[in-house]
C-alpha cells in the first residue's frame, strides 16, 4: 500500500524535477500541501499530487491547442 501522504522530496522524484522547485510550488500555492509537526514539515497528499499532474495535462493540451505546430519550410 501507498503512503497517503508525500515527503517534497518523494514528490520532485515523481515528477523529475528539483526538491527546490517543488517547495517552491508549494509555498506559492501551485501545488496543495500541508504543514505538520513541531518543525512545520511539508507533505502532499499523493490524491492532491495527481489531480495536479492531471491539471498540468490538461493546461499543456489547451496550450498545445492554442499554439499549432508549423512547418518552417514547406516542400
Amino acid at each position: 500500500m501507498e503512503p497517503r501522504f508525500l515527503l517534497l522530496s518523494d514528490v520532485a522524484t515523481e515528477l523529475n524535477v528539483s526538491d527546490s522547485q517543488v517547495y517552491h510550488m508549494v509555498r506559492s500555492g501551485e501545488l496543495p500541501a500541508i504543514k505538520i509537526g513541531g518543525r512545520g514539515q511539508w507533505r502532499v497528499e499523493r490524491a492532491r499530487l495527481e489531480e495536479y499532474i492531471q491539471l498540468k495535462y490538461a493546461e499543456t493540451a489547451e496550450w498545445v491547442r492554442g499554439n499549432p505546430l508549423t512547418d518552417r519550410d514547406p516542400e
